[in-house]
């Protein structure tokens, strides 16, 4: 006689606005490929002051786990059981796993990133690396490069947010070895001619403004260098494309956000999802 289980096993992610986030898509599509037919992605607005309630529903719907965009990635932090050494290093995390009502946190948003560079054939070990911006998804990438080697990062901020430069830039010196100087963007910013990988890790050509691209001279970006954007929607930015015309070697924050999003799954399900069948899905939804 043929099982009859149907209990939903489900995960998701918890944000403000979230009505945009893509996640969904390139979750369920990697679930039916996986012939997961009762897991699903649930996107849920979840407002800041309703965090705390929102985890206790998740351990009362024995939700897998979730995924926390903004603004919860750091106050998620105070109501977990564990978190991992790089999220902690990063102050934020990103993703939960439920472990039978034990709630562990994890920042997978550098772990897709440095996956991203590799599948590139690109290693930060002993580069030098610029770095715009300061925020969330710069932390991330700033940390994990820090742990993996990287030589030099020069993070460039704008002057009125220096404060979250200095904090990146103390946080990465009293735990990594990288040498690590902070710059203020108050106009367009030329990159050194000795640097290796350029980052864009601002939202700066995020949908909707994807004509937008990141004040730079991009006449100081040379072949040499490597750019990788964060922007994952468009899954191309104004950026990507203008790199591209140039002849500068580059990917997109497409393949970033694909990379984390199979990590979450695999600690989720314990099984790696097929990444192609998930860049498919976020190609044909952002068409």
């Amino acid at each position: 006689m043929k099982e009859q289980n149907y209990l939903d096993h489900l995960v998701g992610v918890f944000g403000q606005p979230v009505a945009e986030n893509p996640g969904v898509v390139i979750q369920d599509a990697a679930f039916a490929a996986m012939g997961l037919e009762r897991w699903h992605f649930l996107t849920l607005d979840v407002d800041k002051d309703k965090l705390e309630d929102a985890l206790k529903g998740l351990k009362a719907f024995k939700m897998r786990g979730i995924n926390c965009t903004i603004p919860h990635k750091i106050e998620v932090m105070k109501y977990l059981d564990e978190i991992s050494e790089s999220a902690r290093l990063i102050g934020a995390v990103n993703m939960i796993v439920n472990d039978n009502g034990r709630l562990f946190g994890e920042n997978t948003d550098g772990k897709g990133f440095m996956m991203s560079l590799e599948s590139n054939g690109q290693d930060v070990k002993g580069k030098k690396v610029v770095v715009f911006g300061a925020g969330g998804a710069s932390r991330a990438i700033c940390v994990e490069m820090g742990l993996a080697g990287v030589g030099e990062i020069v993070i460039v901020n704008r002057r009125q947010d220096r404060a979250l430069g200095d904090a990146l830039v103390e946080i990465l010196n009293r735990n990594t070895r990288a040498k690590v100087t902070y710059v203020d963007w108050d106009g367009p910013f030329a990159v050194p001619a000795d640097a290796d990988i350029v980052v864009n890790a601002t939202s700066v050509g995020l949908y909707p403004n994807v004509d937008d691209i990141p004040n730079i001279d991009l006449d100081t970006i040379r072949p040499t260098m490597f750019v990788q954007d964060v922007i994952p929607n468009p899954t191309e930015s104004a950026l990507i494309r203008e790199m591209r015309r140039r002849g500068i070697p580059c990917a997109t924050g497409a393949g970033m956000l694909i990379n984390q999003a199979a990590l979450n799954i695999e600690m989720w399900t314990g099984r790696k999802p097929d990444k192609a069948v998930m860049y498919r899905a976020l190609e044909e939804a952002l068409r």
